[in-house]
């Protein structure tokens, strides 16, 4: 990963262009949410500042405690960023969302730019993202989030045990999934045709990765350990119909 950070580096500062900012999920959910180590991006972020370039952590999909064990992805990962980009779940389907960063960073550009949102700030969505924020806190969603999750994961070993297409079973909190593979190859098929059957079941779930062969699941953060069963017992059913086809 850093060496493909210094090579965009060398290529933008070689095309004249210099390096503005690296944006980047900290969970890399579109990735296929690899796991990985406390400190991954310390390297890249090095070379990210060295370069005179910014840090920008989407916290879109992991934000706001999904993850369980911290509020932010880019707090489980372990690194601080410049700016930080906020909205979907953040006032639970009301469209809003914000950006967050330094005081000096929002002068510069301030001075560079005239910015102006239509709907910027409007009291509605700010009360439909304050109360969200209240229920997350007020029903220890975060905490629901870690437990839950947990369960899911232990679920879905279980299925793992059953079906060999299942390779890995991994996530954090709310925010898990399964990767599928046809021995040494990339089960994209089978990942597609599982999102069908389940959708068929009224579950529904997408794929992500570079090969679309990871069944992303990411339910609402008040989801159940009953919720974690229908699912695992509706997969199960989805994936008896589709390997035996």
């Amino acid at each position: 990963f850093l060496a493909g950070i210094e090579t965009a580096i060398e290529e933008l500062n070689n095309n004249g262009h210099g390096l503005s900012a690296l944006i980047i999920c900290p969970f890399f959910a579109n990735e296929g949410f690899p796991t990985l180590e406390r400190g991954f991006l310390d390297k890249a972020i090095i070379a990210v500042r060295k370069a005179g370039g910014l840090i920008i952590s989407d916290e879109v999909q992991p934000g706001f405690g999904r993850l369980g064990s911290h509020w932010w992805g880019h707090e489980r990962l372990g690194f601080t960023p410049d700016i930080v980009t906020l909205g979907k779940p953040m006032a639970n389907g009301h469209p809003v969302a914000a950006t967050i960063t330094r005081p000096e960073i929002l002068e510069t550009f301030q001075e560079a730019f005239k910015y102006f949102n239509t709907f910027g700030g409007n009291p509605v969505s700010a009360a439909a993202a304050l109360a969200t924020l209240e229920v997350i806190e007020e029903e220890d969603l975060k905490d629901n989030a870690r437990d839950v999750g947990q369960y899911a994961l232990t679920k879905l070993q279980n299925l793992a045990d059953k079906y060999d297409v299942i390779a890995d079973v991994r996530g954090a909190g709310l925010f898990f999934g399964v990767e599928l593979m046809h021995g040494e190859k990339y089960a994209s098929d089978l990942a597609m045709k599982m999102v069908n059957s389940m959708r068929r079941r009224r579950v529904l779930l997408s794929t992500v990765g570079r090969h679309d062969n990871t069944l992303k699941i990411r339910p609402p953060c008040v989801f159940s350990h009953e919720n974690v069963d229908l699912l695992v017992e509706v997969m199960d059913a989805a994936f008896t119909e589709v390997l035996n086809k």
